[in-house]
C-alpha cells in the first residue's frame, strides 16, 4: 500500500485497484490557488472522503468524483435528497447552499459502516475547533455551528483495505470517542492555536495518540499556506515526532507530494 500526502489533510491510499482520496481540496496560498491532488491522478480515483465543506477539503471534491466516476462518501448533512434529485453543499460557495449532483453520492453517519467495492468506511465522531485569524491586527473569530459553513459536515472516517485500518478524523479536536481506536495508521491534525482553537496542537495530537493506540502516525494539517499567510496552523513537528516515538509508535512526518509504502 503507498500513501500520498499533498498538505493540509488531503491523502491517497493505494492499493491494487483502490486509490482514495480524503479531502481533495485547494490550495489556499493566493499567490499559488490550484487543486491539491493533481488533474494527473483524478481519472483512477475510486473513492473520493470529505470531512467536512471547508475549501482546503472540500473544493474539488465533485469534480474529482465527476472526473472519475467514484462515489463522494460524506456527512449526511452535506448530502440532501429531494425525489429523485440528489443536491450536495455547493463546494465552491460561501454560506449552506445546496446544487444539484448528478454523480454518486453516499451519506454517512457518526457510527454508520458502509462497504463500497472492497473498501469499509465507519464514520467516526469528530468536532471543528473555531478558527482565529488576525486582519491588520485585528483577531476575527468564526465559531463552527449548525448554521455556520466553517467546519460544517465534520466526520472522521475509519477506512479498512485489505485487513488495514486507517483514521483520519479531519480538523478535529480531541474526542473520548477515539479510545481504542487502534488503526494501522493515524493521521492527525496537530496545528490548532490551542484553547481547543481551530484543530488539536501538539499537546492535544499526542494525548490523542495515546488514546487511539496506532501502530503509525501522521501528523497533518499545520505549516500550511492560507491566503497571504506562507505558513498557518504552526507547529513542530519534530517535537510531535519526538513525543510520539517516545510511546514507541512509529512516526511518519510528510511534505507536499511525499509518499509512503506501508509494508507491515
Amino acid at each position: 500500500m503507498i500513501i500520498k500526502h499533498y498538505l493540509y489533510n488531503t491523502f491517497l491510499i493505494e492499493h491494487e485497484d483502490i486509490r482514495l482520496a480524503i479531502d481533495p481540496g485547494q490550495n489556499l496560498w493566493i499567490f499559488n490557488l490550484r487543486t491539491l491532488i493533481p488533474k494527473k491522478e483524478w481519472p483512477t480515483i475510486s473513492h473520493v472522503l470529505v470531512t467536512h465543506g471547508d475549501p482546503d477539503h472540500y473544493w474539488q471534491a465533485d469534480r474529482v468524483a465527476s472526473t472519475a466516476n467514484a462515489p463522494i462518501i460524506m456527512n449526511k448533512t452535506m448530502i440532501k435528497q429531494t425525489g429523485e434529485e440528489t443536491r450536495i453543499l455547493a463546494p465552491r460557495r460561501g454560506g449552506l447552499k445546496y446544487l444539484p449532483y448528478r454523480g454518486k453520492t453516499i451519506a454517512l453517519d457518526v457510527g454508520q459502516t458502509v462497504d463500497i467495492g472492497n473498501v469499509r468506511i465507519e464514520g467516526l465522531k469528530a468536532q471543528h475547533g473555531p478558527i482565529e485569524v488576525k486582519i491588520l491586527g485585528i483577531t476575527k473569530r468564526t465559531d463552527p455551528g449548525p448554521k455556520e459553513r466553517t467546519g460544517f459536515g465534520s466526520i472522521g472516517f475509519r477506512i479498512t483495505i485489505d485487513g488495514k485500518t486507517f483514521v483520519n478524523v479531519g480538523d478535529s479536536l480531541l474526542q473520548e470517542e477515539w479510545s481504542n481506536l487502534k488503526p494501522d495508521v493515524l493521521m492527525l491534525p496537530i496545528g490548532g492555536l490551542g484553547n481547543n482553537t481551530w484543530t488539536m496542537d501538539v499537546t492535544d495530537a499526542l494525548e490523542a495518540v495515546r488514546m487511539i493506540s496506532p501502530k503509525l502516525v501522521i501528523p497533518c494539517h499545520y505549516n500550511v499556506p492560507f491566503f497571504w499567510i506562507r505558513k498557518m496552523a504552526a507547529a513542530d513537528d519534530q517535537q510531535f515526532r519526538l513525543g510520539v516515538e517516545k510511546m514507541g509508535i512509529e512516526c511518519q512526518v510528510m511534505r507536499y507530494n511525499d509518499e509512503f509504502q506501508l509494508t507491515s
